[in-house]
């Protein structure tokens, strides 16, 4: 019971994040059901690429373990009922995966370009 919410929300963290990718970067993802990144900047010859998407697999665990990670340690560790560790913990992901895009999108020089 006390991994339930960390499953819940990482489950709506997968779902979402080539959405929320999309979003903070503009690269030209689309939801996983409807093209992925098929259309992200990292398929264009020229240009800027996607931070999150021009990393490869790696850099996508690495994104996805720093987004899951508060997620997982507030579902185990927190004395919080369940509706309230799986509302935090799902709320952690724009919250968390904000900073990391713009940590990433800073460390590559995304918006500079």
């Amino acid at each position: 019971m006390k991994l339930s919410p960390f499953l819940f929300s990482f489950t709506v963290t997968s779902l979402f994040f080539i959405n929320f990718c999309a979003w903070i970067f503009q690269c030209g993802c689309h939801s996983l059901w409807n093209g992925a990144d098929a259309m992200c900047n990292i398929h264009a010859q020229h240009g800027h690429h996607c931070p999150w998407c021009g990393h490869g697999s790696s850099g996508q665990a690495l994104i996805m373990t720093l987004i899951c990670a508060p997620q997982l340690a507030v579902s185990l560790f927190s004395n919080w009922s369940w509706p309230v560790r799986t509302a935090v913990a799902t709320a952690l992901s724009p919250a968390v995966g904000l900073l990391v895009a713009l940590g990433f999108g800073w460390a590559d020089g995304y918006w500079s370009q």
